[in-house]
């Protein structure tokens, strides 16, 4: 099946997202996929702005929107199947459980659409989450590393392996998560800063017993905000010029042999 570049026609109505293609050599689709998935309370639109600012080249950058508004009238969206608090700080849980919107951005997004519709091989697709997102994205990898329990016909291998890569800002693999089974080989990049409450070594060695490869990168600074400066973009970048592919130097026709 041939490459088809999605656009937002390809994706279900009750989903918000948010496309921003690049131009690509000889007119191709975009050979990576960049899924960014937001922080608690954000949005799609607000954090889409940080995937037209890093401007990657031959990404199209997909921003999907969490499926459930905050309650209490507060801003933004959550990824989590309930709200709940902290009871040592006060503030709402980032690990409140995943199933609902796992379901959404594997059936939805990644099987769905990028894989099924679209013909996109999971090692083209990356995901980016921050905070709650990133715990998201990292479930979402583990998951995909497992086979369905029902295949489309013709559909079978091509859903199940490897990502480009994970990045989470902010958040390591949830306690929410399951840890058993073989290692998953999706490359993953934690960013915190330092100090973190949340990312701390024994968060980051749960990471390592789901993912087979784990690069910690640290800010100099304490908070696990997005990076701020350039040092601090630093780790993200390199990742990306290691995971995503090109079509750079590549003829038009070219068939690629896996």
């Amino acid at each position: 099946m041939p490459t088809k570049q999605p656009t937002p026609a390809d994706f279900p109505t009750n989903l918000t997202i948010t496309l921003h293609a690049p131009q690509t050599a000889q007119n191709r689709p975009a050979p990576n996929i960049l899924i960014l998935l937001h922080g608690l309370g954000d949005t799609a639109a607000q954090f889409a702005q940080f995937g037209k600012a890093i401007n990657l080249p031959e990404t199209l950058v997909l921003t999907v929107q969490a499926p459930a508004p905050l309650p209490f009238d507060l801003h933004g969206f959550h990824w989590g199947d309930d709200v709940s608090f902290d009871s040592s700080t006060g503030a709402l849980d980032m690990d409140a459980g995943f199933a609902k919107s796992l379901r959404v951005l594997l059936d939805d997004v990644v099987r769905g659409v990028l894989v099924r519709k679209c013909g996109y091989a999971l090692r083209e697709i990356m995901l980016l989450g921050f905070g709650q997102g990133g715990m998201l994205g990292l479930l979402a990898a583990r998951e995909l590393g497992v086979a369905p329990r029902v295949v489309e016909e013709g559909a079978e291998g091509k859903e199940t392996g490897e990502l480009s890569g994970v990045i989470s800002i902010g958040a390591p693999y949830p306690v929410s998560g399951s840890v058993v089974g073989k290692k998953n080989r999706s490359p993953v990049l934690v960013v915190a800063g330092r100090d973190s409450p949340v990312v701390t070594d024994g968060a980051v060695s749960r990471t390592k017993q789901v993912f087979e490869f784990v690069e910690l990168a640290r800010y100099e600074r304490r908070g696990d905000g997005m990076p701020r400066s350039r040092e601090e973009m630093l780790p993200v970048m390199r990742f990306f010029a290691r995971r995503l592919r090109s079509w750079a130097g590549v003829p038009e026709g070219s068939v690629e042999i896996i």
